[in-house]
């Protein structure tokens, strides 16, 4: 079973230029992976790629920008980053997947001489099973003596020692930062001599442990995305079989019935046609009857005439003289008579009017099929819904939870979501431990309303009614750092340096203002009015974009306003009509420097310099109960109402 499974992982580690295992492997920019000098080579193979300072994929022939392309073409495939990963599978292969289950607990020494005695302990530096004999000359070799020897159980778990792929007798144990290289120390003193920063791959275990763990949560969210994705997609697969099959029915349908519409009137023509010929060939038989009548009395006639000529009776010839002046055998007015009331048919004849009916047909149009393409460059990216966070925790207030304001943070690798709860006069974290969902509470001594970050562990939160600014530290737990009197009653803050931050409330006489505080609460300057109008009424919610510049959010004024940290108004969103803002809140930008904001039962979307996009979210009901939004880095955006936060992935 283990050599079947190790054929199967072999195979995903095999080189498809080489068709060997990978040596040195190196991802390009398609992520597909290759031995290094498998890349080299193909290179030289391309002139194309020489000409355009790029290494094309053997696989998808993709082109893979060069870092520093006026270097030898030879050291293009050195400057693509390793494959560190797949590196330490193909490590592992090498030293447990070729060893039969049978050998893999004898000693590796006295198996090399013939001999099969059981091993006693595992060398993670040699990586050889020892017995009891070879463990004692270990322990005194001068050159193995300082090797730490662990149980066989451990020898899982010890630690995995990777070769220098050109100093074969060195251990990769460094790093170079300004290279992003694995070196030995060989490596140090030849390569990385001017690089100002070469650490040890130890010290930077904390580091890479805090960034994969931050990695592995938001890859794990994605993961839910697709998976919802797969699920809508598959079921406009369903819908769309249904839909096709619907319209094949109705095509059918109309087809038939114009086929229907052609048959009817083709039963028209042809007993149009019957009824004719018929009348026709009705008239052609009664003239046919009228003229063998007329023949028979013309014979009769003749007959009579023939007999007195033979007689030559003058009375007979009398009868036959007055007979034939009377006009007794002329049929003639019976034939007038007959026919008087009934025209007669002369033809019949039928002429196809082709062109016509062609030309009905060719625009008969049965119906029109619309297509909707998306354009991916221009299709907007679309919030899908993965997850909920309850804001109820068992020590609130019977009345429940009241949040406020969020903001999200990644501490030690976790995504740590932070709300203030008006109602029930504390901070709130929650996040997720060892797949472990867990939670925070600080208790204030007033309701908190506006939270922004500070530092990577710390955040600022205003508590209006004491007119405070505390500090709290996240562990992710909650832990008061240190409180800062203020002058006014601020409710939104955004930190602008590590030196300065915005603070949004009212000012002695209850108008809205905007200051700039120093990190002791005193105020440096203040923002009023502009164009000696005031700008603000009740500046509730706030954020700094990416250029540094103060967003604003204005539920009073309905406006989002932006100023710089000088006070100076660069833009105004304050739209009218059916546009016009209803209740604006909170207000965060995204990744790409657009804004979202947060009003009534909906969540609008705005380009950088304050111009409309569109609604990115919309409640079915207006129960004006979204009162703060946050987007973080990846891409996750998190909506604030008063009872839970919504976790949507913009995709």
């Amino acid at each position: 079973m283990a050599t079947s499974q190790n054929e199967k992982v072999k195979e995903f580690l095999t080189c498809v230029i080489c068709h060997e295992l990978y040596r040195d492997p190196c991802t390009l920019r398609c992520d597909h992976t290759f031995c290094r000098k498998c890349v080299t080579d193909y290179i030289q193979t391309r002139p194309h790629a020489l000409q355009s300072k790029t290494i094309p994929c053997a696989f998808c022939r993709q082109d893979t920008k060069v870092p520093q392309p006026s270097r030898p073409v030879e050291e293009w495939a050195g400057q693509i980053k390793p494959s560190i990963i797949i590196q330490g599978l193909i490590d592992t292969l090498g030293a447990e997947g070729d060893v039969p289950e049978t050998s893999s607990t004898c000693c590796t020494i006295c198996q090399q001489l013939g001999e099969t005695i059981p091993g006693a302990l595992w060398c993670p530096e040699c990586e050889v099973v020892l017995c009891d004999r070879c463990v004692k000359t270990h322990r005194v070799s001068p050159i193995l003596q300082d090797h730490d020897l662990c149980d066989l159980s451990s020898r899982s778990k010890s630690r995995r020692r990777v070769k220098c792929t050109e100093h074969k007798s060195s251990n990769v144990e460094f790093h170079c930062k300004d290279c992003q290289k694995a070196a030995c120390q060989t490596c140090c003193i030849i390569y990385h001599r001017t690089c100002t920063t070469v650490v040890t791959i130890e010290s930077m275990k904390p580091e890479m442990k805090t960034a994969l763990l931050e990695k592995r949560f938001v890859m794990g969210k994605r993961l839910k995305v697709r998976s919802k994705k797969v699920e809508v997609k598959n079921e406009k697969l369903q819908n769309s079989s249904r839909i096709t099959e619907l319209t094949v029915q109705n095509i059918k349908s109309i087809c038939q019935t114009a086929i229907n519409k052609i048959k009817e009137k083709e039963t028209q023509l042809l007993d149009e046609l019957n009824h004719i010929t018929q009348t026709y060939a009705g008239q052609l038989r009664a003239g046919v009857k009228l003229d063998e009548i007329e023949m028979q009395m013309c014979r009769q006639h003749c007959e009579f005439i023939d007999q007195a000529l033979v007689s030559d009776c003058e009375m007979d010839l009398y009868d036959a003289y007055q007979a034939s002046e009377s006009g007794a055998v002329e049929m003639g007015d019976v034939r007038d008579t007959d026919t008087a009331d009934t025209r007669r048919i002369d033809d019949i004849r039928f002429t196809p009017d082709t062109d016509h009916v062609q030309h009905i047909l060719d625009d008969l149009q049965l119906g029109k099929i619309d297509v909707t393409y998306q354009d991916e460059g221009l299709c907007p990216t679309s919030p899908v819904l993965i997850d909920t966070i309850d804001g109820r925790m068992a020590d609130d207030d019977k009345l429940g939870p009241d949040l406020q304001n969020i903001t999200v943070l990644f501490v030690v690798g976790m995504q740590t979501v932070l709300v203030s709860d008006c109602m029930n006069m504390c901070m709130k974290s929650f996040y997720t431990r060892n797949s472990q969902s867990g939670h925070s509470r600080l208790p204030l001594d007033n309701s908190p309303h506006g939270v922004t970050q500070l530092k990577e562990k710390q955040v600022m939160v205003a508590v209006p009614a004491s007119r405070q600014i505390v500090t709290v530290e996240v562990t992710p737990d909650l832990v008061l750092l240190s409180t800062i009197t203020t002058s006014k009653d601020y409710y939104s803050l955004a930190v602008l340096s590590p030196s300065s931050l915005a603070a949004g409330g009212l000012d002695y006489d209850g108008y809205g203002i905007v200051d700039i505080l120093d990190m002791a609460g005193h105020v440096l300057r203040s923002v009023t009015t502009h164009n000696n109008k005031t700008l603000f009424a009740y500046p509730w919610n706030m954020c700094v974009n990416n250029k540094g510049n103060i967003l604003v959010s204005d539920w009073e004024a309905e406006s989002v306003t932006c100023v710089t940290s000088e006070g100076d108004v660069l833009w105004r969103y304050a739209p009218t009509g059916d546009r016009t803002l209803c209740c604006s809140s909170g207000i965060t930008t995204t990744r790409t420097g657009d804004i979202l904001l947060v009003d009534c039962n909906k969540v609008i979307q705005l380009t950088e310099s304050g111009e409309f996009v569109r609604d990115v979210l919309t409640s079915e009901y207006d129960d004006n109960n979204k009162r703060d939004i946050f987007c973080d880095k990846y891409g996750f955006l998190f909506l604030c109402t008063n009872t839970e936060v919504e976790v949507y992935m913009l995709v």
